[in-house]
């Protein structure tokens, strides 16, 4: 009989999965500076890992234009009800945005569905 050999190791351990989060949350800012005109660096910026709040912080000026409180979750499994939860906990008056992502897929934009068609009537009008 063959036993197989079983990997005991955990696929990632705090250190990396923190990266991982911290590399979703810097491609969040990224492509808000590169889509807000006139802001600066110093108007988005990533929160530390492990920090409570919102993952993406903005100034009143990058407010002002993106009125979204962004939630950051790169995980291979994601409970995505609790993520959502945790999203509107944080978003106190702002319209609650979760990005998720995992390894090689694009990541996805969460809104609750009241939004996504106001959206949609928003854009069907211009």
């Amino acid at each position: 009989m063959i036993k197989s050999r079983v990997d005991t190791r955990r696929a990632n351990n705090p250190k990396t999965a923190k990266a991982k989060g911290r590399r979703l949350q810097n491609a969040v800012v990224k492509k808000l500076l590169l889509l807000l005109p006139g802001v600066q660096p110093d108007d988005i910026q990533s929160r530390s890992m492990g920090s409570n709040g919102e993952d993406i912080i903005l100034s009143p000026y990058a407010r002002s234009m993106f009125p979204y409180s962004v939630e950051c979750k790169n995980q291979e499994k994601l409970n995505l009800w609790k993520a959502w939860e945790q999203t509107q906990g944080n978003a106190e008056d702002y319209q609650p945005l979760l990005i998720v992502g995992k390894n090689n897929t694009k990541p996805l934009a969460v809104v609750d569905l009241d939004h996504f068609f106001e959206l949609e009537a928003y854009y069907e009008r211009d």
